[in-house]
């Protein structure tokens, strides 16, 4: 049986506006030994009728009930067969030769993963950042393979977004790569498994993928969905601590479970603060019992230990904002 070289995986949920580009931008792609594994996750707007027009037998659909990205990309990769893997979100889009051009960097150097670069659209205009840029990395990091520990003061300023890479699909099975499931943020800790798994990364840096900002995108607006920034930290720290890495990267990893639910609480609207402000007094309060509490007094720089002990010592949000 002849397996494809790339499996892309791409969850939609009422993506009736976009969803149509984006499954031109793999099917239409110069790099043709491919699958596509479109998950329909609960979709109640016309993304079905839309899907349905793609004649093409190169794309497997999978229908489940609505329950959210992560649980989307694990049933897609379970039934993967490509010899790498690639995501895709449903309002974005690959460039023209993309999947051409990430297959022979990652088979070149057999990689784990490969970083590629990706570029903002905003509806009108196409710009580009530090982040999406991979301006973490160097020159000296191209053109060659190298492992995470030749990163241990940076991997908290990589982008941690799931579609900006291409995996080697055994690997991923090799390691039990799974997306947190029934929540937002869920790209978060699967990057940091994956990456520090990994013994064999590389990046190029080409502009591989189009990512839209629109009203509708999960982190364009700060609301109830960044509740889920407690529970993926959550699940980060557990990573980290289960896989031994904890005490290597315990100074960055506390300032980064710390600053997401931070940012999140400060830049929400106020109808969602208490309830934002409950959770992360829940957690620092199981914090505050664990061994780890005494790491996140003595680790935290000033601001965010502030942060920390007013939550701490406060017993709802309306006290927390008069501190």
């Amino acid at each position: 049986m002849c397996f494809p070289k790339i499996s892309v995986i791409l969850p939609v949920y009422n993506s009736q506006n976009y969803i149509k580009k984006s499954i031109e931008s793999v099917v239409n792609q110069s790099f043709t030994d491919i699958e596509l594994i479109i998950v329909n996750d609960g979709s109640t707007d016309k993304t079905s009728d839309i899907i349905s027009q793609f004649d093409d037998n190169r794309i497997c659909v999978v229908s489940q009930d609505n329950l959210g990205p992560g649980a989307a990309r694990n049933n897609a990769l379970k039934i993967a067969k490509g010899e790498y893997v690639m995501y895709l979100d449903s309002d974005d889009w690959f460039c023209p030769n993309a999947l051409k051009t990430a297959y022979l960097e990652a088979s070149k150097f057999r990689t784990d993963l490969t970083f590629f670069q990706m570029i903002n659209f905003d509806g009108q205009n196409y710009y580009e950042n530090d982040w999406f840029d991979l301006k973490t990395f160097d020159f000296s990091f191209e053109n060659r393979v190298f492992e995470p520990e030749e990163t241990p003061g940076s991997i908290f300023d990589l982008s941690v977004g799931v579609c900006q890479k291409i995996y080697n699909r055994e690997f991923l099975k090799s390691i039990d790569a799974r997306f947190p499931e029934g929540i937002f943020f869920e790209d978060m800790p699967f990057f940091y498994h994956v990456y520090l798994k990994a013994r064999r990364i590389s990046i190029v840096k080409k502009h591989l993928y189009v990512r839209r900002k629109h009203p509708q995108s999960i982190t364009n607006v700060v609301d109830e969905k960044f509740f889920d920034t407690v529970p993926a930290g959550q699940v980060l720290m557990d990573i980290f601590i289960k896989n031994g890495w904890y005490d290597t990267y315990k100074f960055d990893l506390i300032a980064y479970k710390i600053n997401g639910p931070r940012f999140a609480l400060r830049d929400m609207p106020l109808k969602y603060k208490p309830r934002m402000f409950d959770l992360i007094k829940k957690d620092y309060e199981q914090i505050k019992l664990s061994q780890y509490y005494e790491d996140f007094l003595t680790q935290l720089g000033p601001v965010k230990r502030k942060f920390f002990l007013d939550v701490l010592n406060s017993n709802d949000y309306g006290q927390f904002s008069e501190i």
